[in-house]
């Protein structure tokens, strides 16, 4: 794919959207479109990485390894979502496994290029990194959502309620 057909993809998708016509072109140069088909690996906890993925279409399942439970599901992704940002900090080895749960479309982009692209210009580099940490902000949140259903207060509980319960 051409690097103008990806420049238009990236101006669409959430992550890239806003960013100047020549920060697109200098991303286009360095990222490909990849697929995944449903049931596919986008790669493996433990394993080296060298992109950082942009998710164009379909969706994701991010899961972590628990011993003696196996690998278990902890947030799924869509369209605009990044997936293997570690790698683009060289964090070295994948935390996670991530799975496609439909085929998935996503745009690939060479993390030791961008790593090079944001040290050579800081402008697109504080763009980018900015994007990055605001998308990690919203796994936080989605995370601690998740920890609150699952160890919090279920309806008609208060924590009052809990302490005194057990004592």
């Amino acid at each position: 794919m051409e690097a103008n057909q990806l420049q238009k993809i990236l101006m669409e998708l959430r992550f890239t959207a806003g960013l100047s016509e020549g920060d697109q072109q200098k991303l286009a140069a360095i990222s490909r479109l990849k697929e995944f088909p449903a049931g596919g690996t986008l790669f493996t906890e433990g394993s080296e990485h060298k992109d950082l993925y942009v998710i164009r279409s379909g969706r994701v399942e991010i899961c972590m390894t628990i011993p003696a439970r196996g690998c278990l599901p902890v947030l799924t992704l869509e369209a605009g979502d990044l997936v293997g940002w570690s790698t683009v900090l060289q964090q070295g080895e994948m935390t996670a496994t991530v799975g496609a749960i439909e085929d998935t479309e996503v745009i690939a982009i060479n993390a030791e290029e961008l790593r090079a692209l944001c040290e050579a210009d800081h402008d697109i580099g504080y763009q980018i990194m900015q994007r990055i940490a605001k998308s990690l902000s919203q796994r936080l949140v989605a995370c601690r959502l998740q920890v609150l259903d699952m160890y919090g207060e279920h309806p008609g509980q208060t924590h009052h309620a809990q302490k005194g319960a057990a004592e």
